[in-house]
């Protein structure tokens, strides 16, 4: 009499003992956590929490960002993160043969790998959007004529401007190019945060006093409100922008948190063992 013997080799179908990551159930709770954020994001614009639209001509800046905005994001974190986490547990394909100790952290892998998969899809999905978001926070006062003249303007018309300044109250002045080289000057003086030079200074109230008809002290007075002005609205700015940076880290971490959790209860459920867990 003769005896067969069969060896199974490991790495069988996808979902068996040998192989510990199922991606298909991986990619489709990425997927759905990420149009679920985009839905939620939708539904927190048409709330009037603009300040979370993930789409251009709007978005986060100093004025617009609030606690309430931050919490919301965690609330679409949390969410979205959880309903992801759970299709990624709960599709997978049952394990025959694993210790439960296994099954319950390969579960777990499975929600952070979906979450990670769908922060990594969203930031691909909302780069251009989210850079224009955080730019805008950063920039804060730039967000008007600063900004178009930083962007218009080479790193050069600065010196070239000093060197040609002429006397503003001349009768050739020409007012567009005074506002221009204004522009210029305060773009490169309170672009990264530095000061009004004092020879700046007084040639800008000198040029406020020649387009407004102004006593000299008078237009001091002026073109310093202006300055203390643009300088409480970077400090605003800068403020908002480490507040973002903030709620977004809280979120993402907390995602990470539910994703992973919600796909053990939905392995769990898969293979009917959740309340014994419990």
């Amino acid at each position: 009499m003769m005896i067969d013997t069969v060896v199974v080799a490991p790495g069988g179908p996808a979902g068996s003992p040998g192989t510990g990551v199922s991606w298909p159930s991986i990619i489709a709770g990425a997927v759905v956590a990420c149009a679920m954020t985009l839905v939620l994001l939708a539904f927190g614009t048409g709330l009037g929490l603009s300040a979370i639209s993930p789409w251009a001509g709007s978005g986060v800046s100093a004025t617009t960002f609030k606690i309430t905005t931050g919490l919301y994001l965690i609330v679409i974190a949390m969410i979205s993160s959880s309903i992801g986490g759970y299709l990624a547990g709960r599709l997978r394909t049952a394990w025959e043969g694993v210790h439960a100790d296994e099954v319950y952290f390969r579960d777990t892998a499975h929600g952070f790998i979906a979450w990670a998969l769908a922060s990594v899809l969203g930031a691909a999905v909302l780069a251009s959007p989210a850079t224009s978001l955080i730019g805008g926070t950063a920039a804060g006062v730039s967000q008007g004529a600063v900004t178009s003249a930083a962007q218009s303007s080479s790193p050069m018309d600065g010196y070239v401007d000093t060197i040609l300044r002429g006397d503003p109250a001349a009768q050739n002045a020409n007012p567009a190019d005074a506002r221009g080289e204004v522009v210029r000057l305060f773009t490169r003086s309170f672009r990264n945060g530095g000061e009004l030079k004092a020879h700046d200074r007084d040639y800008t109230v000198k040029v406020v006093a020649a387009r407004t008809g102004l006593s000299q002290q008078d237009a001091e007075k002026r073109v310093n409100d202006v300055v203390t002005q643009i300088k409480a609205d970077i400090d605003a700015a800068r403020k908002a922008t480490a507040s973002l940076a903030f709620w977004i880290t809280a979120s993402l971490l907390l995602g990470a948190f539910c994703a992973s959790l919600a796909a053990t209860e939905g392995g769990g459920l898969r293979d009917g063992t959740w309340k014994r867990r419990r």
